[in-house]
Order: structure tokens, then C-alpha cells, then sequence
């Protein structure tokens, strides 16, 4: 990784131990909801972003930016672009240990213009683990694993159990959450 993660994570970690059921490198991730802006296939304009687990630790996530995704013209809008590293960052977090995880902070660096027309390919790492606590980076860079940088980003995940969606969000819609990821550990 580049000068983000230099200083990340602020705090000491134990080292990132993915759950002895997580998917292995070269496997595939389904979306994790099908109506997630993100990843789904449901939203329209939405990233459709696709990710593949990587080694050690890592998952690799495309998307291509469309004319939807444009804030100037011929641009992608660095909200949207946040948008996809947050989908990205917590894609990694959330398969590989095998919890529901939610977005406590993030922090975006924007390298060079993203444009309508280019695919993203982010590469993210799990950082390490403090307590319920879960460190991340990433790296965007343009058309090509190896292409020109264009975003980096690191973001800090709290592991969540299922009440919390309970409270918050719409019980009706969780069921697809929860036939998509019954397998996977939730904090009582």
C-alpha cells in the first residue's frame, strides 16, 4: 500500500485473521444484498461493483464508472467514488472474517480524475483488528490492477450483531441479508 496506510491503523492491532470459512483466493464474492447501491443488481444506476478474493488478505473490486456516475462532466464524482471504496472496504472486512460490519469512519484520497468510460480496480486489505473494531485500506487504481493510482482510502468498521439492523433498517428486507449470510458469525 501507499501513504495512506503509512499511519494506519492509529492504534495497535492484533494481526488480520480471516475466519477459517472465508472464501479462498480466486473466489468470487456475491453481492451481500441485492438492492445495495454498491454491489446489487437491483439498483439501476447503482455501482454493481464485483470483487474476487485475493492473497493474503486481500479482495480485488472493479466497477466501471458510467454516465450515471458523473459529477463533472466526463467525471466520476468523488461522493460516488467514496461510495464505491466504502462498498469495497467493508466487502473485504465483512468476507473474509465473516461479520457484519458497519462504516465508523472513512477517509478518501483523491490521486487524479476518474473517467465515465474507466474501470476502478480496487485493491483492499485487511489492516488488523482492535476488540469489535476492524482496520481496512485500499488502493483505486485506473483500468488495470496495476494502472495509474487514482483514490486511496483506509476506513474503520465496528462489527455489529443482527439487532442492530433489527432497530435501524427494515425488518421485511433483512430477510435477504440473512438468507445470503446465515452462515457467518453475529455478535449476540
Amino acid at each position: 500500500m501507499s501513504a495512506t496506510a503509512q499511519n494506519w491503523p492509529p492504534v495497535e492491532v492484533e494481526p488480520p485473521s480471516p475466519h477459517p470459512d472465508a472464501p479462498g483466493p480466486g473466489q468470487p464474492l456475491d453481492a451481500h444484498y441485492s438492492h445495495c447501491f454498491g454491489c446489487g443488481d437491483e439498483v439501476e444506476s447503482g455501482l454493481r461493483i464485483r470483487s474476487t478474493v485475493g492473497e493474503h488478505h486481500v479482495v480485488v473490486s472493479t466497477f466501471t464508472v458510467t454516465k450515471d456516475h458523473q459529477g463533472a462532466p466526463g467525471l466520476a464524482h468523488g461522493g460516488l467514488l467514496t461510495c464505491a471504496f466504502d462498498e469495497a472496504l467493508g466487502t473485504a472486512a465483512g468476507n473474509l472474517l465473516r461479520v457484519p460490519v458497519v462504516t465508523a469512519k472513512l477517509e478518501t484520497d483523491f490521486r487524479r480524475p476518474v473517467p465515465v468510460g474507466s474501470t476502478l480496480y480496487i485493491t483492499t486489505k485487511l489492516c488488523g483488528r482492535a476488540g469489535r473494531k476492524v482496520y481496512t485500506s485500499a488502493e483505486g487504481r485506473l483500468d488495470a490492477a496495476d494502472g495509474p493510482l487514482a483514490v486511496e482510502a483506509r476506513a474503520l468498521f465496528v462489527t455489529v450483531g443482527v439487532e442492530h439492523f433489527l432497530e435501524h433498517g427494515d425488518p421485511e428486507q433483512l430477510k435477504e441479508l440473512g438468507e445470503r449470510h446465515s452462515d457467518w458469525d453475529v455478535n449476540p
